[in-house]
């Protein structure tokens, strides 16, 4: 997926309405949580993951300052605010019935001239 999102899912804001907080997403992070929409909606598989899976993702970020290709980002974003919107979209395109079943992840940050996202799921009930 050539895009790495600028917001994350920790984002969300809270607002009280009748003495009742109310969570939403501010325009910003709709837009990233449709775009990712997009870019994954062509990858959804046939059939849905129903056991235990393994995900691994490599976030891309576009190079800046004086960090080299393949370097890992140590700044924020952290991963896991990352991955939380991510396993979501997935989860409503249909790509397993619940992101529950993601029992191993590998998730890794980089600075990178291509960026973008490297998403594998592996199948952990066939061993």
């Amino acid at each position: 997926m050539e895009m790495v999102p600028t917001k994350t899912h920790q984002e969300k804001k809270v607002r009280v309405i009748n003495g009742k907080p109310q969570f939403y997403e501010p325009k910003e992070l709709k837009a990233v949580r449709s775009k990712l929409e997009a870019h994954l909606a062509c990858h959804v598989p046939e059939k849905k993951y129903t056991g235990a899976v393994r995900l691994m993702v490599k976030w891309l970020f576009p190079i800046t300052g004086k960090h080299k290709n393949g370097e890992y980002k140590t700044t924020k974003p952290d991963t896991d605010n990352l991955q939380k919107m991510l396993k979501d979209v997935m989860t409503k395109l249909g790509f397993w019935t619940d992101d529950a079943l993601v029992a191993s992840e590998i998730i890794e940050k980089f600075w990178a001239t291509i960026p973008g996202i490297y998403i594998v799921i592996e199948d952990l009930e066939s061993w």
